[in-house]
């Protein structure tokens, strides 16, 4: 029970980032690559401050649930299944993590520190062809970990 209460905490999280990646994917990268620079600097960087600020939580707690539930289903012999999916799931935000960390993050704090002082760095662009190159890999993940909690849940 306790493995099936923490998989449902993680998906719940997990879901809050899944979900906030795939319409960046979807609808966010097509929209700011119709406006002019000023604008994607703007936009972007307060999306940023505020994402940065307020998507914490959930992203802590969804990796640190979803571990719960790797750790919990080893644990309890929840079997090969449960175990390997938890531990897929596991991997899969770590990965993620490492992509925010590297890649994304960095795009992040300098697009919100222009917007905040009102300005408009020379390669905009080039920061957000940075942040987009990795949008998709980072929601195939938070995918993966869903698909990993999901199973994990329904075959312990």
């Amino acid at each position: 029970m306790a493995h099936q209460v923490l998989a449902g905490i993680a998906v719940l999280t997990v879901g809050v980032i899944y979900g906030t990646d795939v319409f960046c994917a979807l609808v966010q990268r097509s929209a700011m690559a119709r406006v002019d620079d000023r604008v994607l600097t703007a936009a972007m960087g307060y999306i940023h401050l505020y994402g940065d600020r307020r998507l914490k939580f959930p992203g802590a707690i969804g990796l640190l649930a979803t571990i719960a539930t790797a750790v919990t289903a080893v644990l309890t012999g929840a079997g090969a299944v449960s175990i390997a999916a938890g531990c897929t799931a596991v991997a899969a935000l770590v990965v993620w993590f490492v992509i925010y960390g590297r890649i994304s993050a960095p795009v992040n704090a300098a697009l919100t520190a222009a917007a905040e002082a009102g300005s408009t760095p020379p390669d905009a662009r080039a920061l957000q062809r940075t942040w987009d190159s990795v949008i998709n890999p980072r929601s195939a993940l938070q995918g993966i970990a869903l698909a990993g909690l999901f199973i994990s849940a329904v075959t312990a």
